[in-house]
């Protein structure tokens, strides 16, 4: 669960040390105004702007179920945000896992892509693919009742 705060942590601490020294300079709008993008710079790449993770076991039953994609990411991941970002509200939709607070979701990502733990990886009745299109994963989504 740290691993996934790492570069969130690490940018607001930085963000701090530069709005620091830019306050000491005697330019404190400056220094908020850096520390305001070092913050949110931050929040996007937290796990708090994707949907709740659930384990890679989980949601493999849970999509054979309901038949929503299982979308593997991990913070930090720009093409994992991208994804997010484009998917917008839908990605509520899909089942997501965070590889590196889940090790079998890790391994499962790892097994489809030659070893490799390359993410955003989608699953979509038991076939996989890396770094999909996002209107891809839009069709293999359930339609909204």
């Amino acid at each position: 669960m740290t691993r996934a705060w790492t570069l969130p942590t690490l940018l607001v601490l930085c963000g701090s040390a530069v709005a620091a020294g830019s306050f000491v300079q005697g330019r404190p709008w400056w220094a908020a105004a850096i520390l305001l993008v070092f913050v949110l710079l931050a929040g996007v790449h937290s796990p708090l702007v994707f949907p709740r993770s659930i384990g890679a076991r989980e949601a493999e039953r849970r999509s054979a179920v309901d038949g929503r994609p299982v979308v593997f990411w991990r913070s930090g991941c720009t093409y994992c945000l991208r994804l997010r970002v484009r998917l917008g509200r839908d990605a509520r939709r899909a089942h997501w896992v965070d590889i590196w607070r889940d090790p079998e979701g890790a391994a499962m990502v790892r097994a489809a892509n030659d070893g490799n733990e390359t993410v955003p990886t989608v699953l979509v009745a038991g076939r996989s693919r890396t770094n999909p299109d996002v209107g891809w994963v839009r069709e293999q989504l359930p339609v909204r009742a």
